[in-house]
């Protein structure tokens, strides 16, 4: 397991992202995270998947902490974020993690799915 306060291996937890996230989880059982992954899906060949989870961090996982936020991303998805910058969104048309992946070369409309 890796940790870091700010970012690992280039992915990024932005001050918004970090604050909706520990709002979340602050009405969750103590000991859960967020874990985010990449999976096969969606309308562009990857997506974003988001889970709260009451787990420990595995051996291959990154631990992105920064205030009372703790993120999961794990060695196989950390190669298609690289680089990445997991933000929150709150615009006219609703709120939303996003993840602005320098990786993907092509992505869907609602920004959960992406090619490389």
């Amino acid at each position: 397991m890796v940790e870091t306060e700010l970012a690992s291996h280039d992915v990024v937890l932005t001050d918004r992202a970090a604050k909706r996230i520990s709002r979340i989880l602050s009405k969750e059982e103590p000991g859960t995270v967020l874990r985010i992954a990449v999976a096969g899906g969606g309308c562009s060949g990857f997506q974003y998947e988001y889970n709260l989870v009451k787990e420990e961090p595995g051996a291959d996982d990154i631990v992105l902490r920064k205030g009372d936020a703790t993120v999961l991303v794990d060695s196989m998805s950390l190669e298609f974020m690289g680089g990445a910058e997991i933000d929150f969104v709150d615009d006219l048309i609703g709120q939303s993690f996003q993840i602005k992946n320098p990786n993907a070369v092509a992505s869907c409309g609602c920004g959960t799915s992406f090619a490389v």
